[in-house]
């Protein structure tokens, strides 16, 4: 064998044909062979990720806009001499990339969690010898043996097997195992649909098989995946987007305000080339918001803590503000949108068909026909259905306080609730009628058969099983009437009629036999069978996820459902969960044999999308993104991993999920609860909103500052009204204060009633510029004019500044309750007590500025003086000016913009 056969469809080949390509028998490969293919396709492991170092990552966090701008400012007050405000904006800065790092670290953890899902050992037949290897020495052509509890090694082409099921979830997201064959099946069936090959890394929950290896290492479907991964580069977030747009701009802006500040100081008005340095240097600390990289990152840390409380758990932290851009949820059906709990909907009997209310496992629920409860009681048929459906069963239910639990097959549990409502006990039955012997379900034969006695001498055999299948072995009928011909076209209808519903269907029968028989065998059960009924069973959305998905269209998020699952069952949920299209579903087939054009033309109005492959949902998650929407995606198998890390939010399940699709995500959720991810996404929008909060709260600091300095350039004052060290310090108490409160504000009313906000508009908008400018005019003209003042009734300059200070401190204290909301009015109770962080900033504000003015150790540090009351007065009055000058622009801009 000298070629690789990478991309051969081995599921649509012949098992002959198979073997024969791969040059091997059922006795397996020589030894000398093995060493030959290992040499041709290496080893059954998965590549090691390609990784930066650890010193190179950590450098790479440095590199960003904002970053730069703080540094620069640490570095002019160092040359300033204030070694302490120098050290603490470095340690902020090296705070940041330390956070980045440990983060960046975590994903890259994604690659190797798929690997560890890979098999240890192998036990496979080499030169007609059944030996146990390690599952790296795999090569195509050897015969793997499998058997329940096995994780299989490599890619199978199975060739025989008994009863084999195979739980897929991790690479389809279908919940319910696999059964497998040998036949060979189409060559555009997806993965779901390729029942004749086990794939790597699967585990097999019943029975037995064998199979020849088709594909190993990162030729595997897992392996696949994992290329996927490594190949998907993680999308820039809109936050840091902005705020490097923003700090360009910013920086720019200073740096030319500086320039020109120094030209007109040093040409026009005649300043000496020392003093013009140092008052350029003053308005350029002035302009920096050194605080804000900081604010920025505590407002995310908070907003990470508030969503860890709703059972979100972020692990990147800009994912927490994209929450609040997000346009589309593309979520994952079953224990998402779904509980993962079978319940039966509906009962059809001969002549009737029945209505179940109640969700999941909980028995509590009734059952009802056109609407009207029943009389069980009068139901005979409904009752002898019931009992047959608890006793031919192997499963159990248990309750743990509040939750039931099934133990053994999902769908035989929801057969036992489905009795419970019945009115039937399951105890009493088994001992009314207990069981002598059984015929368990297999692949094969595809039903499951109990004998039970009576203790008042009736014996009866129960089956259930596929509904074409029992159909087949039932020559009778029960009603009402007793036992009938069957009327096989009305119990097709039924299964059809319930099939188009999304649900599975069972189907229950029975057989009288002696009572003597003791023993059950395949020609008891192969005729004469007489049909009792079908149940209809689906996996039911979560109550709360469609509240969710109607809060989602209010909020204009859109919510496609993507799913491994049939395509019926899937539009079923969808009507269910009132998704905006219904109609429409794409299966992975279709997919296939669309091209990308095609499907970028469909995927924005398409909602429901079904039996698809990992290719699939990466395929969909950038076609979305290229229509400029911002993508939360929904996970918990490795199949998910490739197109968590591509979206804009990938989001992985914390309880059912594996460690490769939580690795890959942004967000973990706790509960796996589709409801979850809207309380993150308004906790998202509460973060973004509070950061411009922040944003328009500190650039009306510097702003004012800045043209503090630069009025007083222009009036030729040659003693600045505010020095270096007393700029860096109303930034660092503002920004440790009155800044950080907005960081807890609570969410707004209407936040959820917003449609996302454009992701490429300014994080400053042209009306957000002009109420920095407004505020800054107003916080200079006040504060300059007392400077004034004081000058003129010949103060000295120390008093000056002093009154300077507090007179600008004063104004941010009553500028923080106008920037509580942007343009609602803050002028009611609310607006002054909803958020308490507020108040106590203002306490401890006021503490260090009395501090600052009073104490002879900061007088001597920063060059103040005291004041009396008078003046205190005197600066509350002017600085409380800012309150209903903004308030009125408020409402001015609400008249005109918001009518």
């Amino acid at each position: 064998m000298n070629t690789k056969l990478q991309s051969q469809d081995w599921h649509a080949e012949s098992v002959e044909k198979t073997f024969t390509l791969l040059e091997t028998s059922k006795n397996g490969i020589e030894n000398e062979e093995v060493e030959n293919r290992l040499k041709i396709y290496g080893q059954n492991q998965l590549p090691e990720p390609k990784t930066h170092s650890p010193f190179i990552r950590f450098l790479y966090q440095f590199h960003n806009v904002l970053i730069y701008v703080l540094m620069a400012a640490g570095l002019v007050t160092a040359l300033l001499g204030h070694w302490v405000d120098a050290s603490v904006i470095v340690g902020v800065v090296f705070i940041n990339a330390a956070i980045g790092f440990i983060q960046e670290g975590k994903a890259e953890d994604a690659l190797k969690a798929i690997q560890q899902m890979l098999s240890a050992n192998a036990m496979v037949m080499r030169e007609g010898k059944q030996i146990s290897i390690k599952a790296e020495l795999l090569v195509p052509g050897d015969i793997v043996f499998l058997q329940s509890g096995d994780k299989v090694p490599a890619d199978l082409r199975l060739f025989q097997v008994k009863g084999l099921q195979v739980q897929e979830a991790a690479l389809t997201g279908e919940s319910i195992a696999v059964e497998k064959i040998v036949d060979s099946v189409s060559e555009q069936s997806v993965i779901g649909d390729r029942r004749c090959i086990a794939y790597s890394s699967t585990l097999v929950t019943h029975g037995q098989g064998r199979g020849v290896v088709v594909k190993t290492g990162a030729d595997t479907e897992i392996g696949r995946i994992s290329t996927l991964v490594s190949e998907v580069k993680s999308l820039e977030t809109p936050l840091i987007a902005q705020m490097t747009q923003f700090g360009r701009w910013l920086t720019l802006a200073i740096v030319i305000i500086a320039i020109i500040t120094f030209i007109i100081g040093f040409f026009i008005q005649d300043y000496v080339l020392d003093e013009m340095f140092l008052a350029a240097v003053s308005l350029a600390v002035a302009a920096i918001p050194e605080g804000l990289p900081a604010i920025m990152t505590i407002t995310l840390a908070i907003g990470v803590q508030r969503m860890a409380k709703r059972n979100a758990i972020i692990r990147k932290l800009p994912a927490v503000e994209t929450l609040g851009a997000v346009s589309v949820i593309c979520s994952d059906k079953t224990g998402t949108l779904t509980r993962n709990e079978m319940t039966v909907r509906t009962i059809a009997t001969t002549n009737n068909l029945f209505d179940l209310s109640g969700t999941g496992y909980n028995p509590h629920g009734k059952i009802s026909m056109l609407g009207k409860d029943m009389d069980l009681e009068e139901r005979p048929l409904l009752h002898e259905l019931s009992r047959a459906a608890m006793l031919c069963n192997d499963s159990s239910l248990e309750q743990k306080e509040d939750e039931w639990f099934v133990h053994g097959d999902p769908m035989e549990g929801a057969l036992l609730v489905a009795g419970f409502k019945a009115g039937l006990d399951i105890d009493t039955e088994v001992k009314k009628y207990p069981r002598t012997d059984l015929i368990p379900f297999e692949s094969e034969h595809r039903f499951m058969a109990t004998l039970h006695h009576s203790h008042t001498g009736e014996a009866f055999v129960f089956i259930k099983g596929a509904p074409e299948q029992i159909l087949e072995m039932c020559s009778l009928q029960r009603s009402l009437d007793g036992d009938v011909s069957l009327e096989e076209a009305y119990w097709l209808q039924r299964i059809e009629e319930l099939g188009s519903q999304g649900q599975r269907v069972l189907a229950m029968a029975m057989k009288p036999v002696k009572y003597e028989k003791m023993e059950l065998t395949f020609s008891d059960v192969e005729s004469d069978l007489i049909m009792l009924g079908m149940y209809g069973m689906i996996d039911p959305p979560r109550e709360e996820a469609v509240e969710a998905v109607q809060v989602c269209k209010k909020a204009g998020i859109r919510v496609k459902m993507i799913t491994g699952d049939h395509a019926a069952t899937a539009l079923a949920i969808s009507r269910q969960l009132k998704l905006i299209n219904t109609e429409d579903v794409l299966t992975g087939e279709d997919i296939a044999k669309m091209n990308e054009e095609e499907l970028k033309l469909r995927v924005k109005d398409v909602d429901v999308y079904a039996r698809v492959n990992p290719e699939h949902k990466l395929l969909l998650v950038r076609l979305l993104q290229e229509h400029g929407l911002i993508v939360a995606m929904t996970g918990d198998g490795v199949n998910d991993a490739p197109a968590l890390k591509r979206a804009d939010v990938g989001t992985a399940m914390g309880y059912n999920g594996t460690e490769a699709a939580k690795e890959a995500a942004e967000m973990v959720l706790t509960d796996d609860n589709f409801s979850s991810i809207i309380h993150a996404v308004e906790e998202g929008r509460t973060v973004y909103d509070n950061l411009k909060k922040a944003i328009l709260f500190i650039l009306p600091t510097n702003g004012g500052q800045a043209l503090i300095i630069l009025a007083a350039i222009m009036f030729g004052f040659h003693e600045l009204p505010l020095t270096p060290v007393q700029i860096l310090w109303v930034n660092m108490v503002t920004a440790i204060t009155l800044a950080l409160s907005l960081a807890f504000e609570p969410s707004e009313k209407n936040i959820m009633n917003r449609e996302p906000r454009k992701v490429h508009e300014a994080l400053l908008t042209p009306y957000l510029v002009w109420r920095v400018a407004f505020v800054s005019t107003i916080l200079m003209a006040g504060t300059f004019s007392l400077f004034l003042w004081e000058m003129g009734e010949g103060a000295s300059i120390e008093h000056a500044r002093t009154v300077s200070v507090n007179t600008l401190l004063m104004f941010e204290v009553f500028y923080l309750f106008n920037a509580r909301y942007i343009t609602s009015s803050v002028l009611n109770w609310s607006g002054f007590t909803s958020n308490p962080y507020a108040l106590l900033s203002i306490a401890i504000l006021i503490v260090f500025q009395l501090a600052f003015t009073y104490l002879p150790v900061m007088q001597s540090l920063f060059g103040t003086t005291a004041i009396n009351l008078s003046m205190w007065l005197t600066i509350i009055i002017v600085s409380s000016s800012v309150l209903f000058l903004v308030e009125f622009e408020k409402y001015i801009v609400r008249k005109l913009y918001y009518k």
